[in-house]
């Protein structure tokens, strides 16, 4: 179990702190952690009209220039945008692991970390969790259905297809990137994590990379031997690694919730003493 330091600083309710901790990690009037309200309206107030217009654009362009992808203008309108947000989502995940590595604190320095300032984190986790149990079937509702829609009233010819482009090689990979640079942030900056790993995080951020040798499988066989788009076929089988890897959220939770019971107690007496 990590070490909880007794290091109340500043004014009770943190407003004499920079802008961004007091975005992420508000206080109550109390001195104590509370949910960063205004960032998760702010996120849901950005993501929630990009991801609609990323939708949009599936629907204004699919089946006037997304039917062949042997023709120019699948090349012009989908491929470009294709190799443009791998390359997007491939240079944050190959900058942002190494940024967290070489920036990241001494263990003394995390091991450090006060109460109040790791209990703040986790309600911010919680609160993340919250966010995206509304964007995940957001997702689903926009994109899986469409994909599953799209294979049976169109004719498969390759692996790339307007649904395929979206959701398989953009909605997916930047979740991974994000679920991966969250994992490795609380491995090396979380009093409860570091010098260890977390398996049932582990399990959550390698769920949607596990599923990529299924994806390029799954899209080989429908190719060449698999014309039939029924879920249950046996070339999606591969695909509930994501399900049960997601399952591992459970596990999370309870380690999370371990560690903030005991977190809890401690930030309210040192409040009560400061």
């Amino acid at each position: 179990m990590a070490i909880i330091a007794d290091k109340p600083t500043g004014l009770v309710d943190g407003s004499d702190r920079p802008l961004m901790k007091r975005l992420l990690f508000p206080y109550t009037r109390d001195g104590l952690p509370r949910s960063p309200i205004m960032l998760g309206v702010l996120i849901l107030a950005v993501a929630t009209p990009l991801l609609f217009l990323y939708r949009w654009y599936m629907e204004a362009t699919a089946f006037t220039v997304g039917l062949d992808y042997f023709e120019p203008e699948f090349q012009t309108y989908w491929m470009s945008w294709f190799y443009g947000q791998l390359t997007v989502i491939a240079l944050i995940g190959a900058i942002g692991v190494p940024w967290m590595w070489f920036t990241r604190p001494s263990r003394e320095e995390v091991m450090a970390m006060s109460a109040k300032d790791e209990l703040g984190v986790y309600v911010l986790i919680f609160s993340v969790m919250g966010m995206v149990s509304v964007l995940v079937p957001t997702v689903l509702g926009i994109w899986v259905e469409a994909d599953a829609a799209w294979h049976q009233v169109t004719i498969r010819d390759t692996d790339f297809t307007p649904t395929h482009i979206q959701l398989f090689y953009g909605v997916i990979p930047m979740a991974a990137v994000g679920i991966i640079l969250g994992a490795f942030w609380l491995h090396t900056r979380m009093p409860d994590y570091v010098g260890r790993l977390s398996i049932p995080l582990a399990m959550v951020a390698a769920a949607p990379v596990l599923i990529m040798p299924n994806l390029g499988y799954n899209e080989w066989g429908h190719t060449f031997f698999y014309a039939e788009e029924l879920f249950a076929a046996p070339v999606h089988y591969g695909f509930v690694v994501l399900g049960w890897g997601l399952f591992g959220i459970s596990g999370f939770l309870i380690e999370s919730i371990n560690r903030v019971l005991v977190l809890t107690k401690v930030a309210k007496k040192d409040t009560t003493a400061a």
